[in-house]
């Protein structure tokens, strides 16, 4: 009598399951409508409101137009070329990890959907204009534009899928 054979290992759960072709749809159409939106109401605010005469709605909300050079919160002012950088830098990293991991999660295609149409529309921006135009302005928070408001639900949604796949992982 030998000693028993040792467990059959089994297998991590998949970390990589690339996209498919309906969640590269998905990612496309999100990200073509934000950019559409995005530009749309910054259009308007350039062509609507001034920073010296913003519009109140509410007294904690106003619409005004503001050019902002650099990223959140006004870092890296006046850095074009190193923001112009770390956005391609950002958007291909996204676009990479999503063709590698696309299909682990269902709200994976909407999160970097709205993270890449946000980043990008703020790109083109900078490309076209050398500023992004921001024009939401509530309470003392920064004054910030819809790709913003898109980044920030994006960030949001993929902290929450990656915690849930993790969670699942361990169980």
């Amino acid at each position: 009598m030998g000693t028993p054979p040792p467990p059959t290992p089994q297998p991590a759960p998949a970390r990589r399951m690339p996209a498919d072709a309906l969640q590269w749809a998905g990612l496309t159409a999100i990200v073509m409508v934000t950019i559409a939106a995005d530009q749309m109401t910054k259009l308007v605010a350039r062509r609507s409101f001034t920073p010296d005469d913003p519009f109140e709605v509410v007294p904690f909300f106003q619409f005004t137009n503001t050019r902002n050079s650099g990223v959140a919160f006004g870092q890296f002012q006046n850095n074009q070329l190193i923001v112009i950088g770390l956005s391609i830098v950002a958007i291909t990293w996204m676009l990479y990890y999503f063709a590698r991991s696309g299909g682990r999660h269902m709200l994976l295609p909407v999160a970097l959907g709205l993270l890449v149409g946000g980043a990008a529309s703020n790109l083109v921006d900078r490309v076209l204009q050398g500023y992004v135009t921001d024009f939401l302005h509530v309470g003392s928070f920064p004054v910030f534009n819809l790709a913003d408001a898109a980044i920030t639900c994006g960030v949001i949604l993929l902290l929450l899928t990656l915690l849930q796949g993790e969670r699942a992982r361990l169980a």
